[in-house]
């Protein structure tokens, strides 16, 4: 009896190991970051978080010449700062290309300083990328994209300087506000439309 109990001890413990050092190798996964303007940071951040291999889509503010600035002050226009979305993705499960691919069908990348109905120099079509490799793969997708737009691309791609999140009540808005008017009316048919795809 005391023997099998002492297996029964040894086979808990063993398992209890092998558990715990599984989450090691999944927390260990290198992941990578690009950032993206497409108009309001709601829909683009809903986009994203949809797709395989992100781990997480973060709204906020970048490319302008104000530290911290708030929502109120980029709605003016005169901070420069556009809305964005900052994604962490593992390059293992999807690659930087694959979210370029995405951020071209995900928003009108014809239209200057415009998105819908948001207008203003917040709402432009930027890549801010974080080093030479994704300038290079961003304007490499940006020429290959050209072809499905009769009229030209007016993305900006630029380095990305600073990243400032945007205020808690805009994180997760879609996921928080699904019934929301704009949720329903802008960001829902937009993420149907690219499921089809």
């Amino acid at each position: 009896m005391r023997t099998f109990k002492l297996l029964l001890c040894l086979t808990a413990l063993l398992a209890a190991m092998n558990t715990s050092a599984e989450p090691a190798k999944t927390s260990a996964a290198k992941t990578e970051l690009a950032t993206f303007g497409g108009g309001c940071f709601w829909c683009t951040e809903a986009v994203y978080q949809t797709m395989d291999g992100v781990k997480s889509s973060t709204s906020g503010y970048a490319g302008g010449t104000v530290p911290d600035p708030t929502y109120e002050q980029v709605c003016t226009g005169t901070t420069g700062h556009a809305e964005v979305i900052q994604v962490e993705f593992n390059p293992a499960r999807i690659s930087y290309e694959k979210l370029l691919e995405t951020f071209w069908k995900a928003h009108d990348p014809t239209t200057l300083n415009r998105q819908g109905n948001d207008r203003g120099t917040q709402y432009r079509s930027v890549i801010f990328y974080h080093n030479e490799a994704q300038k290079l793969a961003a304007e490499k997708s940006k020429q290959a994209a050209q072809a499905k737009f009769d009229d030209p691309i007016v993305t900006e791609i630029a380095p990305l300087t600073k990243f400032y999140r945007a205020e808690d009540y805009h994180q997760d808005y879609y996921r928080k506000h699904p019934e929301q008017g704009y949720c329903r009316v802008v960001i829902k048919p937009k993420l149907d439309k690219l499921k089809k795809h």
